[in-house]
């Protein structure tokens, strides 16, 4: 068998074995399937058994997870819940954070072409990460839910932007151009997927919903293949093309078929969660570099402190923004929601590395910093959700200072 098969057996062993590793210590205490699949990947890695090696199908099945991630968390947003006070307020967080991340890398990296990396960084949230967390808890739908997905959606599409401004090796006024043109094309695909449907559109979505045709299936993989050609072609990060995917794709199948809407997410979201997004993270587990990290000296130390900076730079313009309706518990969750990281910390220091701006060691203090930060954040928020023992009311029945 090719090395390739081999790993990917063991991937999808890990794939198989993480859920039921959660659901054993879910009685104890509620760990993030994310925590499982990373922590298997780094043993099977190179650093532990060396069983399994990465290489250009791996990587490439690796990167169609995180993309599919993007996509979901994209395809999670209700315009309808993620606007007024609430949108500005999360919009002007992620920007404070944006400056206090830049601020924070450059002393760190002593020096602004590894400072900016590490800012970017730090100002990410996890929100396909988040998301499972919440729906599981029943958070999702409500006023608590409402304003995660918008704080964390600008934390996801903040960083992104970023990344295509900052981190691409382009002049500003270019990457700017370039933006400016992809926006052109998702405002164009939004406006197109505002358009009422033809009725043959929604006849047809039912009538192969359950047969091999799949018309449903297909049609989304094309939108999300299109973004991600458009992004690519430009010269901008795929994650882009798949977030902008994800948007596109809610309001086409909100206009045309929205009582099939949650069948073909269900479908969308077993290939995403049963195949490509574990993948990802069992390769982000497999690539982590533990030998650095484990090194000692600054590498090690940089791993708390990055971990500390994720709270501060992230989430204390949180604290400082967030709704005034809600309560105490409520806004600490959010805090720690928000400053949870992990999926853009791995792209970014990717990217870092490969342009040599970072080290392999400061990217495993990231990286690894982000790793606990999912495996403590949503732990900690939940218990904090847990005491404030307050039933949530559907955010059409919640009056108050916002307009919506």
């Amino acid at each position: 068998m090719s090395h390739s098969g081999t790993t990917l057996i063991l991937i999808m062993t890990i794939a198989v074995l993480a859920p039921l590793l959660a659901y054993g210590a879910g009685r104890w205490l509620p760990v993030p399937l994310v925590i499982f699949e990373i922590l298997l990947g780094i043993v099977i890695g190179p650093d532990v058994l060396g069983w399994a090696k990465p290489d250009t199908l791996i990587d490439g099945l690796s990167q169609l997870g995180l993309a599919m991630l993007i996509f979901l968390a994209g395809y999670e947003i209700e315009f309808g819940k993620v606007r007024g006070d609430t949108l500005k307020r999360s919009v002007w967080a992620w920007v404070a954070a944006l400056a206090l991340g830049l601020g924070a890398g450059v002393l760190l990296g002593d020096g602004y072409d590894k400072g900016v990396f590490i800012g970017v960084a730090l100002t990410s949230t996890a929100l396909g990460t988040v998301l499972p967390v919440l729906r599981d808890a029943g958070d999702l739908h409500g006023r608590f839910g409402s304003v995660v997905m918008a704080f964390g959606a600008v934390g996801e599409f903040g960083p992104i932007i970023a990344m295509a401004l900052l981190l691409s090796g382009r002049s500003a006024a270019e990457s700017t151009a370039l933006l400016a043109v992809f926006a052109a094309l998702t405002a164009g695909a939004v406006y197109w997927a505002l358009k009422p449907r033809r009725p043959w559109f929604s006849r047809i979505i039912a009538k192969t919903l359950h047969s091999s045709g799949q018309f449903a299936v297909r049609f989304v993989f094309l939108l999300l293949a299109l973004m991600l050609g458009a992004s690519t072609a430009l010269g901008l990060d795929v994650l882009l093309g798949a977030f902008a995917a994800g948007l596109i794709t809610r309001l086409v199948l909100t206009g045309a078929a929205p009582e099939s809407g949650p069948q073909i997410l269900e479908k969308i979201e077993a290939v995403g969660f049963g195949f490509l997004v574990p993948v990802f993270f069992v390769v982000t587990g497999i690539e982590f570099d533990l030998d650095s990290l484990l090194a000692g000296g600054r590498t090690l130390l940089l791993l708390p402190l990055f971990l500390a900076l994720f709270l501060v730079v992230r989430g204390g313009p949180v604290a400082l923004l967030a709704p005034r309706d809600l309560a105490g518990r409520d806004r600490r969750a959010l805090v720690l929601y928000s400053s949870t990281a992990l999926p853009l910390v791995v792209a970014i220091t990717t990217i870092g590395v490969d342009d040599e701006a970072l080290t392999a060691g400061e990217a495993a203090a990231l990286v690894g910093a982000g790793m606990v930060s999912v495996l403590a954040f949503p732990l900690i928020a939940l218990k904090l959700r847990a005491r404030a023992g307050e039933k949530e009311l559907p955010v059409e029945q919640i009056t108050g200072s916002e307009s919506w």
